[in-house]
């Protein structure tokens, strides 16, 4: 086994037992909401994934941006890697918040500014993903993701400040005036978004190294066809 395979399996290991030991603190160590009760709990596990959701798209956005600038491959591939984590997370983020809404507002969703804008971003980035798959040229498609990538994230910071700017049901919690989460519970989500953003990091080595492997191997198979080809 070398260095790196180590060190992947030691932080794969560590992230695992991480996970348990968050869930563990949701259910045995934070106390129960007085009002929503045991529905709440879902919160330790929304908030993280949001968070990481926008750092995901975040890198697409980085990623986007050098490759139009440097036109280096290894961009392109950590932008789609991202993107796919980023579109997973958010829609467990999107199917935990339809929960919780249920729950806190007795409807599976509104149409509340918060809600808004996470589903457009949410379809942006379906769409780029599904861009991904079209029939165009090599490098027309990677500056056409590019793009799309760069569009996409101008909705990011308009998800995150929407419950700030406009009147919005949605709670925020830590930008609350009355003192915020009780000790217990703000540690709990403190871990929990230490965990999952283990998982995040994992999730998007492991990607980026699969589609860097699929690219090297596509572009062996195009020089294998072009030369024989040539003969």
């Amino acid at each position: 086994m070398t260095r790196t395979s180590a060190i992947s399996l030691g932080f794969g290991v560590a992230t695992l037992l991480g996970l348990v030991a968050a869930q563990a603190m949701i259910w045995f160590y934070a106390p129960e909401e007085q009002t929503m009760g045991m529905v709440q709990k879902i919160f330790y596990i929304h908030v993280p994934l949001a968070w990481w959701g926008f750092v995901a798209f975040f890198l697409v956005f980085l990623g986007s941006l050098g490759y139009l600038w440097k036109k280096n491959p290894s961009f392109d591939i950590m932008a789609r890697a991202a993107a796919e984590i980023g579109v997973l997370f958010f829609t467990l983020v999107l199917l935990t918040g339809i929960i919780w809404a249920r729950a806190s507002w007795n409807t599976w969703w509104t149409w509340d500014p918060r809600l808004s804008t996470a589903l457009v971003m949410w379809f942006m980035y379906c769409g780029y993903l599904v861009l991904r798959s079209a029939s165009l040229d090599t490098h027309r498609l990677k500056v056409l993701c590019a793009v799309l990538g760069l569009v996409a994230f101008l909705d990011v910071p308009l998800v995150f400040v929407s419950a700030r700017l406009w009147r919005s049901i949605h709670p925020a919690v830590f930008a609350s005036k009355g003192g915020g989460l009780p000790p217990e519970m703000g540690l709990t989500v403190g871990v929990n978004v230490l965990v999952w953003g283990g998982l995040f990091v994992l999730l998007v080595m492991v990607r980026f190294s699969q589609l860097r492997l699929r690219t090297a191997i596509d572009e062996g198979f195009a020089r294998i066809q072009f030369g024989q080809g040539q003969e």
